[in-house]
């Protein structure tokens, strides 16, 4: 059994009062920071511990804060990005239901080392549960005495707000979210400056991931060294939440340590492929990365690991898809999201995502032909051009699509139907 520490207080009906975040650690972290460390203390253990953005990026959570310079100018702003509209990921709707506080107390560290005044946590309007819980115990955290003017009667003073989102895709991506926030249309900026420079409203902001923050109590309590020697991998730091859906039989979220092997998390956490059917493939961080194949089942999951192999961990939304499954129809599933949520910004996204999609749907419906192979991939090269992160990530399926199922795709063509419906 793995130890569990960002769900050490999951509850199977309900969240975790402030008094049993409490009992386990909650708000000793950021007490002894006000008392005895300085923002650069904060900084540097942070920094040291590894902490690699848990939303997709993988960019180091310390290095993100340090960013914003010593004379930067007020106020300044920390975001909680609780969006996840990235399909098949669901682990920070189920950490703020499970342990809302430890979230609160992640903000308030981030917050403090940025020496921000206001947080906001930015959530996908289907989240209207977590948001309300959010609300409620953000006022029980205030009146503890852990938000509000001079906090446990330090200099410091940090509030928090909710914030629900207009519900696109879209509004995930960093810059776009500042937008959103300002009530201007979610298109993004193309930095420099980046965000810790002149974010929201013109001033030094800080976006972090839900995940990300809710680990930053437990590393300041407990020390980076600890934290990195959570994970299995050398290259690894902490415990991860993977989220499994699809093809397994207890689909769920999973907090285990960084590096386990994508075979142990399928067969022994996950409860094995459903129907006793062989793994075929997944996606191994959401929607917006490649397929991974049988060759690699026995993968670490971790950042570096992945990457070496030419992936990514990404959100580490894994989607499993079994002997069964038609990839053709499960990339043109992932297009069809991709072209609807585009925000029709810049050109290859805006006309690339859904020419893809219409070969796809041509290829799938037994219209395809050949020359649809050539153009795909020459099609998916220009999305790379595009003004954001975005073209790329629905590019992904397609080329792993692309590299690893091309037989799939010539059956398709060759049999002028889908081989996976038989006679239909």
């Amino acid at each position: 059994m793995y130890p569990q520490v960002l769900f050490q207080n999951r509850k199977p009906d309900r969240i975790a009062t402030l008094e049993e975040y409490r009992k386990s650690g909650g708000y000793e972290a950021i007490t002894e920071s006000l008392k005895n460390r300085s923002h650069k203390d904060i900084q540097e253990i942070l920094l040291e511990s590894d902490l690699l953005g848990r939303g997709g990026a993988a960019f180091p959570a310390g290095r993100k804060i340090m960013t914003v310079s010593d004379d930067a100018p007020y106020p300044r702003y920390v975001i909680c990005n609780a969006d996840e509209m990235e399909p098949g990921t669901f682990k920070d709707r189920v950490l703020i239901h499970a342990d809302p506080h430890m979230l609160i107390e992640g903000m308030l560290i981030a917050g403090y080392a940025a020496r921000a005044e206001k947080g906001i946590i930015f959530i996908r309007p289907e989240y209207e549960n977590a948001a309300r819980i959010l609300e409620r115990e953000i006022g029980l955290a205030e009146e503890a005495g852990f938000l509000g003017e001079n906090i446990l009667g330090s200099d410091y003073s940090f509030s928090i707000d909710v914030h629900r989102s207009g519900g696109r895709y879209i509004c995930g991506e960093v810059t776009a979210q500042l937008n959103a926030l300002e009530g201007k249309r979610p298109n993004p900026k193309q930095p420099p400056p980046y965000p810790t420079e002149k974010g929201l409203w013109g001033k030094p902001t800080v976006t972090q991931n839900v995940e990300t923050l809710c680990c930053m109590p437990h590393i300041l309590r407990n020390g980076a060294q600890w934290f990195k020697d959570l994970a299995l991998t050398e290259a690894g730091a902490g415990t991860k939440i993977y989220c499994v859906s699809g093809k397994v039989n207890r689909p769920g979220c999973y907090e285990l340590p960084m590096g386990v092997k994508l075979s142990e998390i399928i067969e022994e956490h996950a409860g094995g492929m459903k129907n006793g059917a062989e793994f075929k493939a997944c996606l191994p961080g959401g929607a917006s990365t490649r397929f991974l194949s049988r060759e690699h089942y026995h993968i670490p999951m971790d950042f570096n690991s992945l990457r070496e192999a030419g992936h990514r961990l990404g959100t580490a939304a894994i989607m499993v898809f079994d002997e069964d499954t038609c990839m053709v129809a499960a990339t043109l599933n992932l297009l069809e999201f991709f072209a609807r949520e585009s925000c029709g910004w810049c050109t290859p996204c805006r006309e690339g995502v859904p020419y893809l999609k219409d070969l796809m749907w041509r290829i799938e419906h037994g219209q395809g032909e050949e020359k649809f192979l050539s153009m795909l991939r020459k099609q998916s090269k220009y999305l790379w051009i595009s003004y954001c992160a975005f073209a790329p990530g629905a590019m992904s399926p397609v080329e792993g699509l692309l590299n690893d199922f091309e037989d799939e795709v010539m059956a398709h063509i060759r049999q002028k139907r889908c081989p996976f419906k038989g006679g239909e």
